[in-house]
C-alpha cells in the first residue's frame, strides 16, 4: 500500500510517501517539502500569525492534493513544537482541520523522543542491544534510551537549534560573548537531563538523527546523502569541537557555502553544533551513528503494526512516564480533496 506522512516542522512542512506492507520496509515513493518556519510568524503574545496560518495551510491542501494525486491510500498527519508551543495552536490545528479536513495529530516532546527511538530500533535491530537516541529538531532536542522497542526513558528539552538562536544569538557572525551564554545555559538544561539516564548505564550504540546531525557528519566529512541511506556515517566528537570552533566565526553566508549545510539551516548550524558537543561530553560518548530514520519513520512503521495487529501499543518503555497516542489518526486522502 501506499501511506504519506505530512511532518508540520519547526523549519519545513515535509510529505513523504512511501510504499510498504505489515512487516516490510518502507521504500520511499516521493515527497513534497516547502520552507516554513512558523516560529518567524509568532506575534509578541506568542500566537501563529494569519499570514503564517495561511501559509500553513496553503500548504497542508498541496500536501493532500499530492498524495491524492499520487494514490495515496493512507494519509496521517502531525505537528510538532512549533504549533505545540504556540498560544494559538489549538486554534490554528481547528482552522487546518476546518478548511482542509486533515487533522494534524499534536505530539508532545517526549512522544517525539520516544516514536523516533522505535524507527532507529528498527534500523539497527536487536544486536545494537541497548540504544541511545539524541535528535536536534528546530524547537526542542530528545533524547531516548533503551534496550527494547520503545525506551525506558524519553525525554526533550527546549533547545531546539532554531529557538536558541533565536533567543541567543542575535549577531551574525555571533559575537564570542553570545555563544559563551548560549553555552553555559545548554550546560545548565543538560546538566538537568542527562543524569536521568544514569541508571540504564553506557549505551552500546549511539545514534543521531535530525537534518541537524546529517549536516554536523557531513561538516566532518561523511558522506553525502546522495551516497544512500545504507552507507555509515559517523559523528565524532573530537571533529565536532573543531568545527564548533569554526563555525562560531563564520557569517550565516560562509556557513551556506559549507557542505551539507543549506542557506535556510546556516543561521542555525551553530546552536545546534553546540548542543551536540554538549550532549555527548554529558553523556562520555566519543562517536555516534547517524541513522536515516526518524520520527516520520517511526510513525509509519507504528500505522503498519497497527494493521498488522489491529491494536496499538502504548508509546512508553518501562519508565517512560508520558501517556500514549490513543490512535494514529488518519485523514482518508479522498475526502474533500
Amino acid at each position: 500500500m501506499r501511506l504519506g506522512v505530512l511532518d508540520i516542522g519547526s523549519n519545513t512542512v515535509h510529505l513523504l510517501l512511501v510504499d510498504a506492507h505489515p512487516g516490510g520496509r518502507p521504500v520511499p515513493f516521493a515527497s513534497h517539502k516547502k520552507p516554513l518556519s512558523l516560529v518567524t510568524y509568532l506575534d509578541a503574545a506568542g500566537n501563529i500569525s494569519r499570514e503564517g496560518q495561511d501559509e500553513l495551510v496553503g500548504f497542508v491542501q498541496e500536501a493532500r492534493a499530492f498524495a491524492s494525486g499520487h494514490r495515496a491510500e493512507d494519509f496521517l498527519a502531525f505537528c510538532t513544537s512549533a504549533i505545540r508551543e504556540a498560544a494559538n495552536g489549538s486554534e490554528v490545528l481547528a482552522r487546518v482541520r476546518a478548511e482542509t479536513g486533515v487533522d494534524l495529530q499534536e505530539l508532545s516532546g517526549d512522544q517525539e523522543a520516544a516514536v523516533t527511538f522505535q524507527a532507529v530500533r528498527r534500523w539497527y535491530g536487536w544486536g545494537s542491544e541497548s540504544i541511545l537516541n539524541l535528535d536536534i529538531g528546530g524547537g526542542s532536542f530528545e533524547m531516548a534510551m533503551g534496550t527494547d522497542e520503545l525506551p525506558a526513558v524519553a525525554l526533550s528539552v527546549p533547545l531546539g537549534a532554531g529557538r536558541l538562536t533565536r533567543d541567543w544569538l542575535p549577531e551574525d557572525p555571533p559575537s564570542a560573548k553570545s555563544a559563551k551564554k548560549l553555552r553555559r545555559y545548554i550546560r545548565e538544561v543538560l546538566n538537568d537531563a542527562v543524569p536521568q539516564f544514569s541508571h540504564l548505564g553506557s549505551p552500546h550504540l549511539v545514534a543521531g538523527t535530525s537534518k541537524t546531525f546529517r549536516s554536523l557528519a557531513r561538516l566532518t566529512g561523511a558522506a553525502p546523502s546522495a551516497a544512500g541511506p545504507f552507507v555509515r556515517r559517523e559523528l565524532r566528537r573530537t571533529d565536532l569541537t573543531l568545527w564548533t570552533k569554526r563555525l562560531a566565526a563564520m557569517s550565516s553566508a560562509d556557513r551556506a557555502n559549507l557542505d551539507g549545510v543549506s542557506e535556510l539551516r546556516a543561521p542555525q548550524v551553530l546552536a545546534g553544533a553546540l548542543v551536540a558537543e554538549c550532549a555527548l561530553e554529558l553523556f562520555g560518548v566519543e562517536s555516534m551513528e547517524i541513522c536515516p530514520w526518524a520520527l516520520r519513520e517511526g510513525l509509519l512503521l507504528r500505522r503498519f503494526d497497527t494493521k498488522m495487529f489491529d491494536a496499538e501499543e502504548p508509546l512508553t518503555g518501562a519508565g517512560v512516564g508520558h501517556s500514549q497516542l490513543d490512535v494514529i489518526r488518519r485523514t482518508p486522502v479522498s475526502e474533500g480533496v
